[in-house]
């Protein structure tokens, strides 16, 4: 019975004195979109790296592979290159999270694609 009163002496005040610690905050994951030409449409999701079940993007896992490879630098993606015609129809490309705030435009969906690969692939 003594043992159990010195521990509980002991060990009371050692909880009281360690702090409270903050649960992680939820990955909100990355905000993308693809937007034509003066914004006349507009599509967005979001991704989760690694993927979960959430996530609607149709190649979750092939994007975050491609964001993995690129070190999550957007201007660094491998893409996929192909030739594309010289047609001029822009869209702009975003992408906003915690640690990202991106957007770029290409000359058309094509451009943007060979350059991004399966990032905005949806």
């Amino acid at each position: 019975m003594r043992v159990r009163a010195v521990l509980a002496a002991v060990l009371l005040p050692l909880g009281a004195a360690v702090p409270a610690v903050a649960a992680p905050a939820p990955d909100r994951g990355i905000l993308l979109t693809v937007s034509g030409s003066e914004n006349t449409w507009i599509r967005g999701l979001v991704l989760h790296c690694p993927p979960g079940s959430e996530d609607r993007h149709p190649d979750a896992a092939g994007a975050c592979a491609a964001l993995d490879e690129a070190e999550g630098d957007f201007d660094a993606l491998a893409g996929g290159p192909h030739p594309c015609t010289h047609e001029h129809d822009p869209v702009t490309v975003t992408a906003r999270g915690e640690a990202v705030d991106w957007k770029h435009t290409f000359p058309s969906a094509c451009a943007m694609d060979a350059a991004t690969g399966p990032v905005f692939r949806f």
